[in-house]
């Protein structure tokens, strides 16, 4: 067995060490989950939903320390992490409150006087593989559901957040939750494949990038798991030539910098049609020169550390690989001369197709500007990607906005003149190479059931 360590991206000093599982250990982890299932399928929908409230409120009562946690160990700000913070409580809080009639029973008219009976019940384990880049939401936007459902979770968490992880099932815990219902397991990618394989595993959810998916997916679907994959994305956000570029501006960089720049639908991409293409670079090159890198947990830092240094040496190749490819670095672009994985804001313009900064994620506060003929351009620029999770318009004229966002545009979520992450009552995920299935908005609890079909005599 190897051990896992953990290091604070600000200031490179070792927090914890963390010992791997043996194949054994995570697979008694796994069946003493299904074991807590088998007690907690049988509780009511109601009774499910106080212990969610109930870790909601521990949640909020443990803002600083958990906020505090995430800072050191993959370099949020400290207002970031207590935003997200709230964001948990409130999945939590959203999911007891209306969880209970998302999966009540339906009774259908089948005609000569038949009934017939649809139920939504839990299937059993469900695994959640999560990424880094939001050490508690991610893993609880899975665990709410999947305990509303009725179904057991075990959590496979990136290394470098295993503290937020297990301290999670801690306040869980704390909160009344059986012990063995949610589950941490602190091992490498070989033993999470014989996981996924394991009988008592009936769903495999994961976020991540679209190679990592590509595995998990094929590995789920060998043993014939069903999968909700939430991928990679270098989300476009279109400014039309009809836009209130001041807005345009002052959204595009809270949109890029969110998070430090490592968010899945971090807007990525800007497509900016000739009428105020120049109005717009000017402004946004300007407004990005003046943010504030710093330590992540002062108040008046705007923009901390990436993750990790291998997260700022892949920002820098991939921003590399596009220079010598023919972009322009309009500001940024170098790595500071500072102690820790700082990348300053960063806007590369001539973005072309073959190059990362067109192509690919870059996981880091670097925004591609590319230049659209007119509006019907932006559009096609901005599907010509492989990627298809979220995106967002620009325009005064919100109605022909949001038309051009249901019917053209080939992402699983729009903004129109706004950014944000999520929100409990909104669907969350993609399409292409962005992956499947749909978290929050009700659609989360529906993924991992069995939805039984009885027909009354």
């Amino acid at each position: 067995m190897s051990k896992i360590e953990t290091v604070n991206p600000a200031t490179a000093e070792k927090i914890a060490d963390y010992q791997t599982m043996s194949d054994a250990e995570a697979i008694e982890a796994v069946e003493a989950c299904h074991a807590a299932f088998l007690d907690w399928r049988e509780k009511s929908h109601s009774d499910r939903g106080e212990v969610l409230k109930a870790i909601a409120k521990e949640l909020r009562a443990r803002t600083d320390e958990l906020s505090e946690l995430m800072t050191r160990e993959m370099g949020k700000l400290l207002s970031n992490g207590k935003d997200e913070i709230e964001l948990c409580a409130q999945i939590f809080e959203y999911t007891a409150e209306h969880g209970p009639g998302q999966l009540k029973d339906e009774t259908r008219d089948l005609g000569d006087g038949n009934k017939g009976l649809v139920t939504y019940q839990p299937i059993g384990v469900v695994y959640s593989i999560q990424p880094w880049n939001f050490p508690i939401y991610q893993p609880v936007r899975v665990l709410a559901a999947a305990l509303m459902a009725g179904n057991g979770c075990v959590l496979k968490h990136a290394e470098i957040c295993t503290g937020s992880a297990l301290r999670l099932r801690e306040l869980c815990i704390d909160a009344g939750l059986p012990k063995d219902i949610f589950r941490v397991l602190i091992i490498d990618h070989d033993t999470s494949d014989k996981v996924i394989e394991h009988h008592k595993v009936r769903g495999v959810t994961m976020t991540g990038s679209d190679a990592a998916g590509s595995h998990i997916g094929a590995t789920a679907s060998k043993a014939l798991k069903k999968t909700v994959l939430e991928l990679g994305s270098n989300d476009a956000f279109l400014v039309l030539e009809d836009a209130d570029v001041e807005l345009a501006v002052k959204l595009s960089v809270q949109g890029r910098l969110y998070n430090n720049g490592q968010t899945c639908v971090n807007a990525k991409r800007f497509i900016v049609t000739d009428n105020v293409y120049e109005q717009f670079v000017d402004a946004y090159v300007a407004a990005m020169s003046k943010i504030k890198v710093g330590a992540p947990d002062d108040d008046d830092t705007e923009l901390g550390p990436l993750s990790s240094q291998d997260q700022l040496e892949t920002v820098m190749e991939q921003v590399e690989e596009s220079v010598k490819k023919g972009a322009k670095i309009l500001c940024g672009g170098k790595k500071l001369d500072r102690d820790g994985a700082y990348y300053p804001a960063t806007v590369l313009g001539d973005v072309t197709p073959g190059m990362p900064a067109y192509d690919d994620e870059i996981f880091g506060p670097v925004a591609s500007v590319i230049r659209a003929k007119d509006d019907e351009d932006a559009m096609r620029i901005a599907n010509d990607s492989r990627y298809g999770l979220g995106g967002g318009i620009f325009s005064k004229n919100t109605e022909r906005a949001t038309e051009m966002a249901k019917k053209y545009f080939d992402t699983g979520m729009v903004r129109i003149n706004s950014f944000g992450a999520a929100h409990p009552n909104m669907p969350f995920g993609g399409v292409k190479d962005s992956g499947y299935g749909r978290e929050h908005g009700g659609f989360g609890v529906r993924e991992f059931v069995n939805i039984k079909g009885i027909w009354l005599d």
